[in-house]
């Protein structure tokens, strides 16, 4: 597992297991917040040894941007500790979270020790603010990749923890890629100092405007591919074929799960628009 410090008592980490996912820390004089937690158990509880013997802290909140299992399993290994979250994404874990577990467990030993934990505290409108020692911790939401999603941005640093409404590929298959554009627009001029994606790495202030003007081109680049499938006669055939660096994108983006994951988008956002034909227009 990688760890960063991102600025005074903001602590990153990313996986070396699993599709690079990210989680944070926030430290405050008496305890921390832990933004998302990571999909293998060993990680998670490396991040909290790291607080809890390095840091000399206790985890008081855990904050889930949402309901993937990448970012919520790791909820049971913070007793004590009040998980926040969108309204939503405690509703999903509920219904998708267990049942997905229970069939995880049959596939890998390593989560036999991992238990659904749903989130104490929800929200579903506006922005819950918490307080960590001197910084202020704002959470909204960051709709697009999931219907749950919520960012948390540490005010004082302009830092923006964006779940994964910010990812080095776009992924829209259990959201909507017009809800996800318009989140990217939004971060994009959020004035920030950095971004941390909830996969890949931390992008720097200089890095933003481009990493933005990239994620927006390639969600644009798959509309344009689907809306030209819809037109051919094997439509799913013709968009097996484009691949993903005539999107804009690297194949070598998260650990290599940037072109499965590619060619996911292309058939959601194709079955999302075939259902749709009459009343969708969407963004270039």
């Amino acid at each position: 597992m990688h760890r960063e410090r991102v600025s005074e008592n903001v602590f990153w980490f990313q996986s070396e297991i699993y599709a690079q996912v990210t989680a944070g820390v926030i430290a405050g004089p008496q305890w921390a917040v832990v933004i998302d937690t990571l999909a293998m158990p060993e990680e998670t509880l490396a991040m909290r040894e790291f607080v809890e013997h390095e840091l000399n802290l206790q985890v008081r909140y855990v904050i889930n941007t949402h309901y993937h299992a990448d970012h919520t399993w790791g909820n049971c290994f913070f007793p004590g500790a009040t998980i926040l979250s969108h309204s939503l994404c405690r509703q999903l874990l509920a219904e998708k979270g267990i049942v997905s577990l229970e069939a995880a467990k049959k596939q890998n030993n390593a989560l036999k020790q991992v238990k659904i934990v749903l989130p104490h505290l929800t929200f579903d409108q506006g922005d819950l603010n918490l307080r960590v020692g001197k910084k202020n911790l704002i959470l909204s939401a960051a709709l697009g990749h999931s219907n749950d999603g919520i960012s948390v941005l540490v005010e004082e640093d302009r830092i923006l923890f964006a779940g994964d409404a910010f990812m080095p590929l776009p992924y829209l298959v259990d959201g909507n890629i017009d809800e996800l554009a318009a989140s990217i627009k939004k971060i994009g001029k959020m004035g920030l100092e950095n971004i941390v994606q909830g996969h890949g790495d931390i992008i720097l202030r200089g890095e933003i405007e481009a990493a933005v003007k990239e994620n927006l081109a390639y969600l644009s680049a798959v509309r344009k591919s689907v809306r030209t499938a819809l037109k051919r006669k094997n439509p799913l055939e013709y968009l097996d074929e484009v691949p993903i660096e005539d999107c804009g994108k690297s194949r070598v983006y998260l650990g290599g799960l940037a072109e499965p994951l590619h060619r996911r988008n292309l058939r959601a956002l194709y079955k999302y628009m075939l259902e749709n034909t009459d009343n969708y227009e969407g963004e270039d």
